[in-house]
């Protein structure tokens, strides 16, 4: 069974990490505790984590991409988690309960980032270009659909490493 760590029992490696999430969040969340038996782990999806955030897609259509993996990897930590982020943005009731229950969304551009992501999981990426139009058509570009490649690689790793540690 993998423990939850403090900042004193957690790797010299997983130390600074569990320290700018203290900084970041005001805790220390369950997953980060467990996930700290790894520092390379940790550190990780937390840089992956930070680079999916930069990127160009809006708040709302990368939660839509974390909540597809979280339910289909049924990760109650990352679904938990990121039903807060949604409502922190404001989304519908609706949207959340459908995205909880892997859901296909009743907004079309939301919509459309649900059905590509499901696309790149399906194919293994190789989306056909009938559905890449629909991506694009739908408001979005070649540098998100590469984002959204981040977003499944950056949540696969989270939600299989929570289920894994039972965070």
């Amino acid at each position: 069974m993998f423990v939850s760590h403090t900042l004193e029992s957690a790797p010299v490696g997983s130390r600074p990490l569990i320290e700018n999430t203290v900084e970041h969040l005001g805790h220390v969340p369950e997953a980060v505790a467990r996930l700290a038996e790894s520092p390379e782990m940790l550190g990780g999806f937390l840089q992956a984590s930070q680079l999916f955030e930069a990127s160009t897609l809006d708040p709302l259509a990368r939660e839509v991409v974390v909540m597809v993996i979280a339910a289909r990897n049924d990760c109650r930590v990352c679904l938990a988690m990121h039903t807060g982020r949604l409502r922190a943005l404001h989304a519908d009731t609706t949207l959340i309960t459908h995205l909880r229950t892997g859901k296909r969304p009743d907004d079309s551009r939301l919509a459309a980032v649900h059905d590509f992501t499901l696309r790149v999981l399906a194919t293994a990426g190789e989306v056909s270009e009938e559905e890449m139009g629909e991506f694009l058509a739908a408001g979005f570009t070649r540098r998100n659909a590469l984002e959204v490649v981040l977003g499944i690689g950056t949540y696969t790793m989270s939600t299989l490493a929570n289920r894994m540690v039972r965070a």
